[in-house]
């Protein structure tokens, strides 16, 4: 089993690629090599190759890393199932995870994040929430964005930590992480983590 997310930047003209593109490289280079584990094709799509277990925390990262530029965002389709092509590239790698990534991306009308595997009931369930979770996602500012990144990568940390880590107030970090849904979404990827 694996899982690939398939991605693309939305109103990636509005925003600045010398700003954006490092920081999305940075991101994808955590979880392997391009273009073996991740490649970015068409200027603005990326495709990257991660266990089940890490995909929608890792699809949370991708996302907070690119809402930390105002004018763009990013459109993200998990697909999990099997690998039953292993290519030198993934972009050219085969099996049920890339289809499922494909038509889940395919799907994408309204919706910035989703997900598919083999299970529709789980798929129901999840997506629903991903919704849910999207109201405020969505609309997170750079500021936000980076403090939801940062506390997630550190979740071991408590806000005194991540107040110094960002250097603000530790008051500014409690407040701002109920902006960002912090709790909520992190009972989402424990539920998604029961549940796989």
């Amino acid at each position: 089993m694996t899982s690939i997310i398939t991605g693309d930047i939305i109103s990636s003209k509005s925003g600045d690629p010398n700003l954006w593109l490092p920081a999305l490289k940075r991101e994808l280079n955590k979880y392997g090599t391009t273009p073996k584990h991740w490649e970015i094709y068409r200027g603005d799509s990326f495709q990257l190759e991660v266990s089940p277990k890490t995909a929608l925390k890792t699809a949370l990262l991708l996302k907070a890393t690119i809402k930390q530029f105002k004018t763009i965002d990013v459109r993200l389709a998990i697909g999990v199932g099997e690998k039953t092509y292993d290519a030198d590239s993934i972009t050219e790698s085969n099996g049920s995870a890339f289809v499922n990534s494909g038509a889940c991306f395919e799907a994408l009308k309204k919706s910035t994040l989703a997900i598919k595997t083999q299970d529709s009931t789980f798929n129901t369930t999840i997506n629903i929430m991903l919704d849910l979770a999207l109201l405020t996602m969505d609309n997170w500012t750079p500021k936000a964005s980076l403090l939801f990144k940062t506390t997630l990568e550190h979740s071991n940390y408590n806000q005194v930590d991540i107040a110094k880590l960002l250097d603000r107030k530790q008051s500014n970090i409690s407040a701002g992480l109920k902006r960002t849904g912090y709790d909520e979404i992190s009972k989402m990827l424990d539920f998604y983590n029961s549940q796989l």
